[in-house]
């Protein structure tokens, strides 16, 4: 389950061992220290996985959730909508991640990221 839903839900859940060989809870630092690590070695195309990242602080069990995004649309209007979206998203949605119980993005990951939505149609 996601940390989110255990917190939300006031569930209980233990430490994990980390591959710096600390013990840790989920926590939503723990998981923006887990992206950060992967954000140095990030490609393109944001396929990347952040399960047992490096770094003491990053917590062990830790992914990103994913969007598809077509790189082309056929309709401007669309395209602009999208890329307003997902530029909020990365501005002011992303303050309201820790709010709702959600790991905000590493600032190197929010750069990667704002390159590739000036690249959409």
């Amino acid at each position: 389950m996601e940390l989110t839903y255990a917190v939300q839900n006031q569930l209980s859940y233990g430490s994990v061992k980390n591959a710096a060989g600390n013990f840790l809870k989920a926590s939503l630092e723990s998981v923006s220290e887990a992206a950060a690590g992967a954000a140095k070695n990030m490609p393109a195309d944001f396929r990347v996985s952040i399960t047992n990242a490096p770094g003491k602080d990053a917590y062990p069990i830790s992914s990103f959730t994913w969007l598809l995004i077509p790189a082309q649309f056929p309709d401007a209007k669309k395209a602009a909508a999208m890329k307003g979206f997902l530029q909020w998203m990365l501005t002011e949605g992303q303050k309201m991640a820790p709010s709702l119980d959600y790991a905000p993005l590493p600032e190197a990951v929010v750069a990667k990221v704002t390159e590739q939505i000036a690249e959409i149609k």
